[in-house]
């Protein structure tokens, strides 16, 4: 990467109250440029981790609802210490920020896309990124056949999607990545394949703690994945469980998480104090 655009990743650290780091990746996870104060090995892990989580988020895609374009538009990771975003910045490569707790939300996601566009001369295409398949096959969605069956579902998260506008899905799902149940209407084939992916997705987004910054009892909060059509929220639900939830693009999603937020501690109320499954 040249000094030019080492200096272009700058600007989101220099001119952002609160912005920590940048980092420049390709889809394959290595890394493009960083700005200073990250170690070379830091960089290479971070790169690898937001790759991994990019590509298993395009994986989660129809989970968010049945639109034909599926356009994925960023990642968020909410810690305890810190925000960690990531969007497309042109064919086959993403730009990862990290900011405080305290960062305006606004400005960061806006110097960020303006340094995308900036950086439009160097890299070859537009910032967002299909959620189709990376090899550039069209894939169909798992069909949601049928119902799961009267055990698997969940009558409190079934009650959250009747009753906040745009609500669809819902898994609940152990540290093991198997689903322990799910809102009625999902299958047991999407459960077993959202579950999976959304383990994947946790355990990438704990990697990128440091990123974050340094926290001595850092945690992990929740991962919100944003598509043009809808939104996906993976948080913590307990000591060994995890909560992914899917809704319309114009769900009240303030409304929405709080929903969610309010239901799991009746999901999982064998939750020992202090040891959830957000601790990295």
């Amino acid at each position: 990467m040249t000094a030019d655009l080492s200096w272009m990743l700058e600007d989101i650290v220099h001119n952002v109250p609160h912005a920590r780091h940048a980092v420049l990746l390709s889809a394959d996870g290595l890394p493009r440029g960083a700005t200073e104060g990250l170690a070379e090995k830091d960089v290479r892990t971070i790169s690898a981790a937001m790759a991994g989580m990019q590509s298993l988020s395009r994986a989660t895609a129809h989970f968010a609802g049945p639109d034909e374009g599926r356009q994925w538009n960023q990642t968020i990771i909410e810690f305890s210490h810190g925000w960690s975003f990531l969007i497309g910045a042109g064919q086959g490569s993403y730009l990862a920020a990290a900011a405080a707790p305290d960062v305006d939300m606004q400005q960061i996601s806006f110097r960020m896309h303006r340094l995308v566009a900036r950086l439009g001369n160097n890299l070859t295409s537009p910032p967002r990124v299909s959620a189709e398949n990376a090899a550039g096959t069209r894939r169909s969605a798992p069909r949601q056949q049928g119902s799961a069956d009267a055990g698997f579902v969940i009558g409190e998260l079934d009650q959250v999607m009747s009753e906040v506008k745009g609500a669809l899905h819902a898994v609940l799902l152990g540290s093991d990545g198997l689903p322990r149940g799910a809102t009625d209407g999902m299958s047991r084939d999407l459960a077993d394949t959202i579950s999976a992916a959304m383990t994947g997705i946790h355990a990438y987004s704990r990697v990128t703690s440091q990123f974050a910054g340094v926290a001595e009892d850092a945690e992990w909060r929740q991962t919100v994945i944003e598509f043009q059509h809808g939104w996906i929220f993976l948080m913590a639900a307990g000591p060994d469980a995890l909560l992914a939830a899917a809704a319309e693009h114009d769900c009240d999603i303030e409304e929405f998480t709080m929903r969610l937020h309010e239901v799991v501690p009746r999901l999982t109320a064998a939750a020992i104090p202090g040891k959830g499954t957000g601790r990295v």
